[in-house]
């Protein structure tokens, strides 16, 4: 018995410095070289300090600033510890409850509002921490922006259009829109 502890328990300490020690640390010093904003958690820096990621939705609710898609995460919205989706399927109750719940709300916020409100602005996405909207969404919201800090909807729809990012690749995923920059954007106009 002890011819075989031995070699199994030298087996087990050295896998577990490889694959716990050395391999992470190889990863995130390979990571940090090549791809240096990525693996410092793609952090928006404003004045020197970090306000959020490009990679996770935060919870914005001033009508004066975009919203993106309603988290999943509960209780707290965009709680990273909690990424998941709803699990609720197309049928299920519960999503058309939630879902009516956001487009009244949506209306009541902004009742001069009557085009259709774009779907991502009343689903949440698989993950439940989406940081981007659709340039639809994000128009849909821009009467309401441009009327609380007295801006022209040109004004706003312009500044939606430099903060599009295409599909990836050119083929990958939609147009979309990071939330968290276009409100960093509308903010540095100066405007209520």
């Amino acid at each position: 018995m002890k011819t075989l502890f031995r070699p199994a328990l030298t087996l087990f300490v050295l896998l577990s410095a490889v694959t716990g020690i050395v391999y992470p640390v190889a990863v995130t010093g390979i990571a940090k070289v090549l791809f240096p904003e990525a693996a410092e958690g793609s952090l928006i820096v404003e004045n020197g300090k970090p306000v959020g990621s490009m990679l996770i939705g935060q919870n914005f609710v001033d009508p004066k600033h975009f919203w993106g898609r309603p988290s999943a995460t509960g209780p707290m919205p965009y709680n990273a510890s909690a990424s998941s989706g709803s699990n609720q399927g197309p049928l299920n109750p519960a999503l058309k409850d939630a879902v009516k719940a956001r487009i009244d709300a949506l209306k009541a916020t902004d009742p001069s509002q009557t085009a259709p409100i774009p779907e991502d602005l009343v689903t949440a996405s698989g993950s439940g921490l989406d940081p981007q909207i659709s340039p639809a969404a994000a128009r849909w919201q821009a009467p309401r922006i441009a009327r609380i800090r007295n801006l022209s909807e040109a004004e706003v729809n312009k500044l939606i259009d430099a903060h599009t990012e295409g599909r990836q690749f050119g083929l990958l995923g939609e147009p979309r829109v990071n939330v968290l920059a276009l409100n960093l954007a509308l903010d540095r106009l100066g405007k209520p």
